[in-house]
């Protein structure tokens, strides 16, 4: 049997946190010394040792997080060949909240290692996939913000702070495993409740045509037991014309088309469309229950591993160690597949 080590992990952008939860200064004059914020990420994500890696809140040349390639730090302390980043924006982060956007901003864009260090780059923000396993195809999707935000705790600041919510991107692998193709997602959904839900039916339904067994890693902004149940539940957005018991999700608003290389192709859709779809609303199940997050003292679980076609039984470990940065844990996951 062949052994992979599977993790999702939030970076909040590669921001230091200390024992206490509040962020750490880092770079040349201050008490940590010298430390590079590239640096502290790519050692946070070198210990992990994962082959498939999921990232969220990832920046892609911003000033607060070194105008460095975050993913691509991580492929390179991870020795992984195969890496996207989708950028769910192209913009700055505003001084409060939110994010002030580029002039003429982009909608969706995937870049990988032929983009590392071109000349043209924005400043970005978003989700990753970092794997040492080949790479059959990627698709990539962006869901647009909830029309409204909420007031949440940021790291940092005192009480609540009002935040609106941000576009969301996810990317889909289909990968290379040990006994043939499995897809893997990474994901980050938004913490407006019941909009997060709405996308989560939209990943399973995106993935349909994909091979299984299926793995969908991410920070959902969803506790316990309700991102399987939204998975197991939404029969009735698939549009099979039974009850189901769980409240419908939100229609999302209609996105700008994604890019041509990442259009399902006609063949893919009616692929689809051809799926015993019935069968496919059985079997998710959490690899990892456990909590994530605050990373200084964890207590609910927003972080997932969740997976179609994966037994239980070959889950040998899970751990979400400190690593000193963000204010999620990362997730592991160690199977033998």
């Amino acid at each position: 049997m062949s052994q992979l080590r599977i993790a999702t992990f939030n970076l909040l952008h590669g921001q230091s946190l200390g024992p206490d939860g509040h962020p750490l200064p880092t770079g040349p004059g201050t008490p940590a010394g010298t430390a590079d914020p590239a640096e502290t990420l790519a050692q946070a994500i070198a210990a992990l040792d994962a082959d498939v890696l999921a990232l969220q809140e990832v920046d892609r040349y911003q000033q607060r997080s070194g105008l460095v390639d975050q993913a691509a730090v991580a492929a390179k302390a991870l020795g992984a060949a195969e890496w996207r980043f989708a950028a769910a924006l192209h913009g700055r982060p505003a001084p409060v909240a939110g994010w002030i956007p580029e002039p003429g901003g982009l909608g969706l864009r995937v870049y990988g290692p032929d983009e590392v260090d071109t000349a043209t780059d924005l400043p970005a923000y978003g989700t990753a996939l970092v794997t040492r396993l080949p790479v059959r195809q990627w698709r990539a999707r962006r869901f647009a913000p909830a029309p409204f935000g909420l007031p949440l705790r940021v790291a940092g600041r005192r009480g609540l702070t009002p935040v609106p919510d941000e576009p969301r991107a996810a990317l889909a692998a289909v990968l290379e495993g040990p006994n043939g193709p499995f897809t893997v997602v990474a994901a980050h959904l938004s913490f407006v409740p019941g909009w997060n839900m709405g996308q989560l039916a939209g990943i399973r339904r995106w993935i349909a045509d994909l091979p299984a067994p299926y793995l969908l890693l991410g920070d959902f902004n969803l506790v316990g037991a309700v991102p399987r149940t939204v998975l197991g539940g939404a029969a009735v957005v698939d549009g099979l014309g039974r009850r189901s018991a769980y409240p419908r999700p939100p229609r999302e608003p209609r996105e700008p088309r994604e890019p041509r290389e990442f259009r399902e192709s006609r063949e893919a859709r009616r692929a689809r469309r051809a799926l015993p779809r019935r069968t496919l609303l059985r079997g998710w199940r959490d690899l990892a229950r456990t909590p994530t997050y605050p990373a200084h003292r964890p207590a609910v679980q927003f972080d997932h591993v969740l997976s179609v076609g994966i037994p239980r039984g070959a889950v040998r470990a899970t751990s979400t160690p400190a690593v000193g940065v963000s204010d999620h844990r990362p997730l592991v996951v160690d199977l033998s597949l």
